[in-house]
C-alpha cells in the first residue's frame, strides 16, 4: 500500500500573478510552454506520449490537467513528470497530479531529500537586493514535500525516462540537485530556474514578466559559485532556445547574446551586492 504524500505545514496559495498567467506558446511542435501565475510548466512531446516538466504553483491541479488535456485530449496524461527541482513553485501541484494521473515522478538524486520529507531547503534570502519579491520570500512555503516512493531517481547516464533525445544537465547552485533538460539535436534547452528571463525578486516585473535574462531567483539561490557554473555549462551546449522556469523563451540570436552577456557578467547581473548566502570571493 502506498504511503499517504503530504506537503510541508507551510504549503499555502500564494497570490502572486502576471500578465501572462493562463498563456501558453509553442516553441517547437513537440514543447509547450504554459504560465501558471508566476512560474512555467512545459509539455513535452505528442499525442502519442508526452512528459510534463514541473508541476507548478499550489493548488494549480485542475489547471495543469485542462491545459494538457486542451493540448493532447480529453482524459490524455503525461507518461512522466519530470522535476527540474523541488521548490514550492515548481512541485506545487505534484500530489494531486500524482493522484490524478499515477504517473511516476523523476529527479535528481540529490533533489530527493527534499522531495520525500528528508530535508528542508535552506531558509529564504529576504536580505538580498531587489525588490518586493525578494522581502516577501519568508512567507514562500520552505518546508520539504513527501511524495515517497512515487519520486525515483533520473538515470545516471545521463537519459530522461520518455524523453528521447533529451538528455538531463546537472546545474546546481539554485539548489543541490537541480537539473536542466537538452536536445542536442534541435538545440532546445527547458533551464527550470538556472537562468530565467525576468527580474524574479522584483514585484513589478514579475507581474508585467519584463524581459530581461538574468541569474536564478536570488531569494532561494544559496551557492553562488555553483550557479555561475552551471550558467557557464548551458552556455557551452550553445542552445537555440531557451524555456526557463519563469519568464518568456529566448530563441536564436537574442538567446546566444544574452546568455553571453550573462556569462560574462554574472557577478553584476546576478549575484547580489549582498545576502546570507553571497561569498565574497564570487565578486
Amino acid at each position: 500500500m502506498d504511503q499517504e504524500m503530504n506537503y510541508g505545514e507551510d504549503y499555502k496559495v500564494i497570490p502572486a500573478t502576471s500578465v501572462e498567467s493562463g498563456k501558453g506558446v509553442e516553441i517547437l511542435p513537440d514543447v509547450y510552454c504554459h504560465t501558471i501565475q508566476i512560474v512555467n510548466i512545459v509539455l513535452v512531446g505528442n499525442r502519442d506520449g508526452f512528459v510534463l516538466v514541473d508541476a507548478g504553483m499550489p493548488q494549480s491541479a485542475n489547471k495543469i490537467i485542462s491545459v494538457t488535456e486542451e493540448r493532447f485530449g480529453e482524459g490524455s496524461r503525461p507518461n512522466a513528470i519530470i522535476l527540474t527541482h523541488g521548490h514550492f513553485d515548481h512541485v506545487g501541484a505534484i500530489i494531486e497530479l500524482i493522484e490524478h494521473w499515477n504517473v511516476p515522478v523523476y529527479a535528481h538524486h540529490l533533489e530527493i531529500p527534499y522531495l520525500t520529507g528528508k530535508s528542508s531547503y535552506p531558509e529564504p534570502d529576504a536580505t538580498v537586493e531587489g525588490g518586493m519579491v525578494a522581502k516577501m520570500s519568508p512567507f514562500f512555503p520552505n518546508e520539504p514535500i513527501d511524495i515517497g516512493d512515487h519520486v525515483q531517481e533520473l538515470p545516471k547516464d545521463g537519459t530522461i525516462p520518455y524523453m528521447d533525445g533529451f538528455s538531463w544537465v546537472h546545474t546546481p547552485g539554485h539548489t543541490p540537485g537541480h537539473v536542466s533538460l537538452f536536445r542536442d539535436e534541435d538545440g532546445a534547452l527547458i533551464v527550470g530556474d538556472a537562468f530565467v528571463t525576468v527580474k524574479q525578486e522584483n514585484l513589478f516585473d514579475v507581474m508585467m514578466q519584463q524581459k530581461e535574462i538574468s541569474g536564478p531567483p536570488r531569494y532561494l539561490t544559496t551557492d553562488w559559485k555553483a550557479a555561475k557554473q552551471s550558467v557557464k555549462k548551458l552556455a557551452q551546449l550553445h542552445p537555440t532556445v531557451a524555456v526557463t522556469g519563469h519568464g518568456v523563451p529566448l530563441l536564436g540570436e537574442e538567446l546566444t547574446e544574452n546568455l553571453a552577456v550573462l556569462v560574462r557578467d554574472f557577478e553584476k547581473i546576478a549575484v547580489p551586492n549582498r545576502g546570507k548566502y553571497v561569498d565574497p570571493d564570487v565578486h
